[in-house]
């Protein structure tokens, strides 16, 4: 019998999950693509590799909203990235877990290294397996597949997602039962449609950037043989992180469960049950927003000192009604200008556009500027690189614009944001970025 599933409440989304073992650590299980918590317990090899995994931790199992037994969402606003991580807060807080390591498989774990970068304090240790950082190939991006190769994929995916769907890339030499079996699990976790527009979100991943913020243990493990992410890739990702491991295992299956099952268990088993504790962290990934008044010193002159300063006080109340709806913190305020930073890009965007929108009732224009880097903790204030960059960011801005740094829109995929490309712009003090306005939030 599969373990009792459970429900947290995510926003308005529920999601569901499972708790599976009593051991000294958390471990939360992030899977790629599809999943259904219920239905890898039917067949002997998924459920002893979930055992296995409970029989050194307390393993808890989820499925992202829109699969398996979470609740269905439009494939019109697909998850995003962010929405994926309040869920797993969610589950954490439901099952009151403050602190758990991530085990994270291919698409689940780029919403792996983002958690682990962006709540280093909730993260004991990251483990990734068969995972990407990006999913279209571009000359510094070898590994991954062509533009045309993967909208291929995204279309037999969608017109085969019946009986016809292959999946011997995924197992070559596994039992052809057991794959046809987790191709019917796939059937009833997702329908065809929100099966192709999830391929077609994490097309849009572009972890490269977030990779270096990263500062838990980290186990990086791929098989050499992998058809849908290369050993290479892996290896690569694993240069990226900071004193990441990387371990190569033999094998050519990309499902986590596959083949081999012994050689990746011992490896996660070795990795996480000796961890050193958390260190204080002082570094945190963070998505800085910075705003300023057009044309802030004529308006002054046109009101008057004691109108102007009503007017001021009337913005700032209705900057920081936003930051509070949309989770923001405010960091600090300067004259007419607002610092603030969240913890999701999407809702620092959404943040942005709702300031703007705000405050123009009042007669006010103002410019954004957003990006996603690591910052330092200093005490109650953040600073760093990214702070700069964001700085300069919102100094690029036209008036009534919201403009992004493309480490901002590469991490919000499947928001149903629409940008506009800016272009290369070279930044005072933090070098050349490729902007995007924000048209529709």
């Amino acid at each position: 019998m599969p373990p009792e599933t459970r429900y947290a409440k995510s926003g308005d989304v529920n999601i569901a999950y499972q708790v599976v073992g009593d051991g000294p650590f958390d471990l939360v299980y992030v899977p790629g693509w599809v999943s259904n918590v219920e239905l890898l317990w039917e067949k002997p090899k998924p459920a002893r590799f979930l055992e296995r995994l409970a029989s050194f931790s307390r393993l808890i199992l989820f499925d992202k909203r829109g699969t398996g037994m979470s609740d269905r969402v439009s494939t019109d606003r697909l998850p995003t990235l962010e929405q994926r991580m309040d869920d797993v807060r969610a589950v954490l807080d439901a099952v009151g877990s403050q602190n758990a390591a991530l085990l994270g498989h291919s698409e689940g774990g780029s919403m792996s290294v983002l958690f682990a970068a962006t709540y280093p304090e909730r993260s004991r240790a990251l483990v990734l397996v068969g995972t990407f950082a990006k999913r279209i190939q571009t000359v510094d991006y070898p590994w991954a597949p062509s533009l045309e190769e993967r909208l291929e994929t995204i279309a037999e995916v969608e017109r085969d997602w019946g009986a016809g769907l292959d999946l011997t890339d995924y197992a070559p030499h596994e039992d052809p039962a057991l794959i046809e079996w987790y191709a019917t699990c796939l059937r009833r976790s997702a329908s065809p449609g929100a099966a192709a527009a999830l391929l077609r979100m994490n097309s849009e991943i572009d972890t490269r950037l977030i990779l270096p913020t990263v500062r838990v243990p980290t186990l990086v493990l791929a098989r050499t043989g992998d058809r849908d992410v290369t050993v290479d890739e892996g290896r690569w990702l694993a240069s990226q992180i900071p004193g990441a491991r990387f371990v190569e295992l033999p094998g050519d299956e990309h499902l986590l469960w596959a083949g081999d099952q012994d050689r990746l268990l011992a490896e996660i088993e070795e990795f996480l049950t000796g961890a050193r504790s958390a260190p204080d962290y002082d570094r945190v990934l963070s998505t800085v927003l910075f705003t300023d008044i057009v044309g802030s010193t004529e308006r002054a002159g046109e009101l008057g000192d004691r109108r102007w300063h009503e007017m001021l006080d009337e913005h700032h109340a209705r900057v920081r009604g936003v930051l509070e709806l949309y989770h923001g913190r405010e960091v600090d305020t300067a004259g007419d200008g607002f610092f603030a930073s969240f913890d999701g890009p999407a809702r620092a965007i959404r943040a942005a556009c709702a300031i703007r929108e705000g405050v123009r009732a009042l007669g006010i224009e103002i410019r954004a500027g957003l990006h996603t880097g690591e910052c330092e903790l200093m005490r109650d204030k953040i600073g760093g690189i990214a702070v700069h960059t964001g700085a300069r960011v919102a100094a690029a801005a036209d008036p009534g614009e919201v403009l992004v740094s493309s480490t901002v829109k590469d991490l919000v995929a499947g928001s149903g944001i629409v940008f506009v490309d800016r272009g290369e712009r070279e930044l005072k003090g933090v070098g050349s970025w490729h902007l995007y306005s924000v048209v529709d939030a």
